[in-house]
């Protein structure tokens, strides 16, 4: 690509018509340049179509990751929620596990869900061996949060994790919040038994403490 061209797809990552800013994402990610890394990173912060982030993703994945990931860990300082996250997203999709020590236990705790998820998700692809005991541990601090795709997402994570999720969650089983404990014994269940499904382990696990509580109160 020459520098008039490299000019002009950079100019067109900031268009305002989305197909423009996808087609320029693809061609940026078609011909490599060490010089797009940051531009790419930088539309990331405050692109806001899903679309056109995935090809974002995607383009600087096409980088070196020896290029990518020290700018990307930088993000996820940021105060932007969004740059926090599509850090992480990257990241995650990198698979470069130079990155772990940078999946901080206040980015999978962080207080914006779509940060939180991204982590999960980064963590889970980065974590090495020998680890996974640990990341559950954290992870099992968040059972109970958000809404229906947050918690799938969080299942979703410590499955991944493997038989190290087991102590944890069995400890979350007793936990004082009813919704940790419900999202716990579903998780557990969704374990033993994928194609139960999501919201068949949740409502297995509603009844259970339910019943649960009911006996204790009685």
């Amino acid at each position: 690509m020459s520098g008039q061209d490299v000019g002009r797809a950079l100019r067109a990552l900031e268009s305002d018509d989305p197909q423009v800013r996808l087609k320029a994402a693809m061609a940026v990610g078609t011909n490599p340049d060490a010089g797009f890394v940051g531009k790419l990173i930088e539309r990331s912060e405050v692109e806001p179509e899903f679309f056109v982030r995935e090809i974002l993703t995607w383009a600087l994945n096409r980088h070196p990751s020896e290029l990518t990931v020290p700018r990307l860990i930088e993000e996820l300082g940021s105060e932007s929620a969004q740059a926090r996250s599509q850090a992480l997203h990257t990241l995650s999709k990198i698979g470069d596990r130079r990155a772990w020590p940078a999946i901080t236990r206040a980015l999978l705790t962080d207080a914006d869900d779509e940060v939180a998820r991204s982590a999960w998700r980064a963590a889970v692809a980065l974590v090495p061996e020998g680890a996974e005991p640990e990341l559950a541990g954290v992870l099992a601090t968040q059972l109970g949060r958000g809404g229906r795709e947050t918690r799938l997402s969080l299942s979703r994570a410590l499955i991944a994790l493997g038989e190290a999720i087991l102590p944890v969650l069995g400890a979350a089983a007793a936990h004082s919040d009813p919704a940790a404990r419900r999202h716990a014994i579903a998780t557990e269940r969704l374990w033993h038994d994928p194609d139960v499904g999501f919201e068949t382990a949740v409502e297995e696990a509603k009844r259970f403490v339910a019943l649960g509580t009911a006996g204790r109160e009685g």
